[in-house]
């Protein structure tokens, strides 16, 4: 059972109009399903005065992480386009704290650090200094998608010395091969992180 308050924080990964809309360029199936999970998962965490964090990728016009500049991936949440835009559905409060990432052309999967595609170079996003600040030690997780951000935003939360939860019924997958969302699951469990279903907090 999940149990929100000081201490905790759950982080809402990357739930934009490109992934959780079928009108998206990116769009990940099942996603507007999760979105009422999600926001229960919101109204608890506030509730519980814990620290809710929303992400959000946000990429430039060109980026080597766009399959037309030579990466893997279509267009997708280009700043300041609807796409980028978090779901009109999802509860994000006026002056949420919004994590904002690949701004520069960074891969941005993880809601903590971003990669440069040309020189691997790994920066931080300011989430782990927040967190800091906040004092928390405690990291849920739930949002878009569970082989990609959702993954990676997990582990570098372990690799930090959070204790960290991922809702997998807070969660959807793009599985550009089948089943690497399950496979994603078990990595992630495998690195420590608990995996949970938030209809049980």
């Amino acid at each position: 059972m999940i149990r929100y308050g000081p201490g905790v924080a759950l982080v809402v990964v990357d739930m934009q109009n490109d992934f959780a809309d079928p009108r998206g360029s990116l769009h990940v199936a099942g996603a507007e399903a999760i979105v009422p999970v999600v926001n229960r998962q919101i109204a608890l965490a506030r509730a519980g005065r814990a620290l809710v964090v929303f992400s959000q990728d946000w990429h430039p016009r060109h980026t080597p992480h766009f399959a037309k500049d030579g990466g893997p991936w279509p267009v997708h949440c280009v700043a300041d386009t609807w796409g980028a835009e978090l779901h009109p559905a999802l509860d994000c409060p006026p002056g949420s704290p919004l994590i904002r990432k690949g701004t520069n052309g960074e891969d941005g999967y993880s809601a903590f650090s971003m990669r440069d595609a040309d020189t691997g170079e790994t920066v931080p996003t300011p989430l782990e200094m927040l967190l800091h600040e906040a004092g928390v030690d405690t990291v849920v997780v739930v949002g878009l998608a569970t082989d990609y951000c959702v993954r990676y935003t997990a582990l570098d939360g372990i690799r930090l010395g959070h204790r960290v939860t991922v809702l997998t019924d807070g969660v959807a997958a793009v599985d550009v091969n089948p089943g690497d969302g399950e496979r994603a699951l078990g990595e992630l469990r495998a690195a420590g992180v608990a995996l949970a279903d938030g209809q049980a907090s």
